[in-house]
């Protein structure tokens, strides 16, 4: 993993919030499906109007996207929470991934945790959620490792 590490991860593996994850890499294809899936039904949920679960099922596939991303390197993660710090510590802060895509999907959790908890949701953020769910698909099915 290198000598610098970021503190944040390292923490998170002491604690066993991060683990390793042998099988990850050969879950890589099956998150990438329910990326997908999550983003169809994202999109057909914003066409009939129903903008709650349209930001929600696109919250999901950037989820997938990034639980394969980490996969791909042999770690899970114990929550959406670490899930951010995996593939901040793995990909953004070495420059594999950019970091206005981790970014998007922080401000995507944001969205679906009020769009879940709070009843707190509009057609623009079911809208951004969505655009940032197939960027970040793209990018994922164009990444070489995660092929």
């Amino acid at each position: 993993m290198g000598t610098k590490m970021n503190i944040e991860f390292q923490k998170a593996l002491e604690k066993k919030r991060i683990l390793l994850f042998k099988r990850g890499k050969e879950l890589v294809k099956h998150e990438l499906k329910s990326a997908q899936d999550d983003l169809k039904e994202a999109e057909d949920r914003l066409r009939k109007g129903r903008y709650k679960y349209a930001t929600i099922n696109a919250y999901y596939s950037m989820f997938h996207s990034a639980r394969a991303f980490i996969y791909s390197k042999g770690f899970r993660e114990k929550s959406h929470y670490y899930l951010i710090v995996a593939l901040q510590a793995l990909f953004v802060d070495k420059g594999l991934l950019d970091r206005s895509l981790l970014e998007a999907f922080h401000d995507a959790m944001v969205l679906r945790e009020d769009a879940d908890y709070h009843g707190s949701f509009s057609k623009e953020g079911a809208q951004s959620n969505i655009k940032s769910a197939q960027a970040f698909l793209n990018i994922a099915k164009s990444t070489p490792s995660l092929k």
